[in-house]
């Protein structure tokens, strides 16, 4: 059975490997900021980081599911969609994009505990019939060491590594050298919980061994 992941993320497509699934990639075409922001003007309130996560992932997921067959005719099996949200204080961060950003995000991190919440939407694609899906939200708690100094925080921001990362850190990378500890699933943090991930599949119908690489 194929398996296409919604996602460019090097970390994302590194964890499926690690799993024994060598997957499709395809891009989503979704605008992020849009969804949300419809979202939350339709319904009147700020989304919650878990809702968050899980309409991203999900429209991530769907966008893809409908053009997977198109871009690879016959395409029959599991299409796995993800976003994840730094929250700190009550705040939710996503990338910072900018240096000044992923700067201060660490200035502020260091010592600090927050959590990360990852979405994941799982959709299975056949020929001919209509896609069913299965989603869920997996979290960590992680902790910054607190002696992280402002040199550090130059060095790692001018690395650029952060700058496209949600929440400014890796734990798979450079950036794991300054976190101390990880409360929850650690894959979640990389970007993918592949525990999660395994259940939402054979919620689906399908055995998580039958993904793996022949």
């Amino acid at each position: 059975m194929q398996v296409c992941l919604a996602s460019t993320s090097p970390a994302r497509l590194m964890l499926l490997r690690q799993a024994g699934i060598e997957p499709l990639t395809l891009a989503p075409d979704v605008d992020e900021d849009a969804v949300i922001e419809g979202i939350e003007a339709e319904t009147g309130r700020t989304l919650s980081p878990t809702e968050h996560v899980l309409v991203l992932a999900r429209r991530k997921a769907a966008d893809v599911a409908a053009r997977v067959g198109t871009e690879h005719p016959g395409f029959a099996g599991i299409v796995i969609g993800g976003d994840s949200m730094f929250e700190l204080d009550g705040a939710i961060h996503g990338k910072p994009h900018t240096a000044e950003a992923a700067t201060a995000r660490w200035r502020a991190m260091r010592g600090r505990t927050g959590v990360l919440h990852s979405g994941h939407s799982v959709f299975r694609v056949e020929p001919g019939v209509d896609a069913v899906e299965a989603n869920g939200v997996a979290e960590a708690s992680v902790t910054f060491a607190a002696d992280i100094t402002d040199d550090e925080i130059d060095a790692y921001i001018a690395t650029g590594e952060p700058l496209e990362v949600a929440g400014a850190f890796t734990i798979d990378a450079r950036g794991a050298a300054f976190i101390e500890s990880v409360d929850g699933d650690p894959h979640a943090v990389v970007g993918l919980s592949v525990p999660l991930v395994r259940k939402l599949v054979r919620s689906l119908g399908v055995e998580w061994t039958d993904l793996w690489d022949a």
